[in-house]
Parts: structure tokens; sequence; C-alpha cells
């Protein structure tokens, strides 16, 4: 079966394991496995007029972006803790617990196909860790690797259009 239909768009899904997400201007996240869904919903504003017979008027409101998990297994890779504390750092000097100068990141989240091609950007705008959970829940019986995670509270997201459908690589057979 072809990937592409004749227009030369792909026609199968992206697979979902091949991603990596970086600060703008900056360097990837070391390791991060696991990056939850970008979602946003609009507000459903209702209203009626006093005349109108039975019919509610719809209009959209207020946008809300959800706040956004990223997981990595635990290593010495202090990163996602040393941004959390700047947020909250707990024995700072009073006054000091939050770096009001640059707690706030613009991050790029890339996808990529089963080539390792980059196809899909999403900028998402002044991100700052909300939840840090530094090491999981600890069980001699589990066979798992330990799992930190950080939420990201951030004020939108968008699709980078710049990146391109890159041309789909194709192999021939050895004759």
């Amino acid at each position: 079966m072809t990937q592409l239909n004749t227009a030369g768009q792909r026609v199968i899904p992206y697979a979902g394991y091949k991603f990596r997400i970086k600060e703008v201007g900056g360097d990837y996240f070391f390791a991060v496995n696991k990056v939850s869904a970008l979602s946003r919903t609009v507000e459903v504003m209702e209203y009626r007029e006093g005349g109108d017979p039975s019919l509610t008027r719809k209009s959209p409101g207020q946008v809300k972006y959800e706040a956004i998990t990223l997981e990595r297994g635990v290593t010495h890779n202090a990163q996602f803790e040393q941004w959390a504390n700047k947020v909250w750092n707990y024995g700072s000097a009073l006054g000091g617990e939050v770096s009001l100068g640059d707690f706030r990141k613009d991050l790029l989240l890339e996808i990529y196909n089963e080539a390792g091609q980059l196809v899909l950007g999403y900028n998402i705008y002044r991100a700052w860790v909300s939840e840090f959970r530094a090491f999981p829940e600890l069980d001699a019986s589990a066979s798992s690797f330990a799992v930190q995670t950080i939420k990201l509270e951030h004020e939108g997201w968008e699709r980078e259009y710049s990146v391109n459908q890159p041309a789909e690589p194709t192999f021939t057979e050895p004759e």
C-alpha cells in the first residue's frame, strides 16, 4: 500500500513515538520519553434574545489551553528540577523564591516520521512548571524505571507552518 495520495500528501498517520522538545533557541530536553497531548478548549457563550422563538445563539468565548506534562527517566541530569526551582526554590532568601526574570520558556515540540525527518512542529508559549515530581512512588516488587514529571502551564501553542512535508524516502530491492 502506498503512503502517498495522488497529490503527494501522506495518507498514513505519523507515529507517536518519534519526537523531541526543546527550549526555543536552546537545547533539547534530555531524555523526555512522554509528552501529554496539546489541547485547547473554546468556551461556548450562549444567549437568546427575548423575541427569538426558542432559539439559542452561540458564540466563541475565552480560550483555555490545557497543561502539558513531560516525563522522563530519573538520572543525574537536573534540568527539570532546575527549571521547577525557578518557580519555587525552597530555602531561598525572602523574596527570592521565584525567579521572575526567567521562569517562563518558549518551547518547540518537534515530531519526526519513521525515517527521522522533521515533519511537524508546535510552538508552546510562555511555559512554566506548575508541578514537579522528582521521584515516583517506590515499590520493591515492581519492575519499572523511576520516572520524574513536570506539569507545564502555558499561554498557548500553535503549529509551526514553516515545517514542510519532506519527500518520503523510497528504497529499492537490490538486484
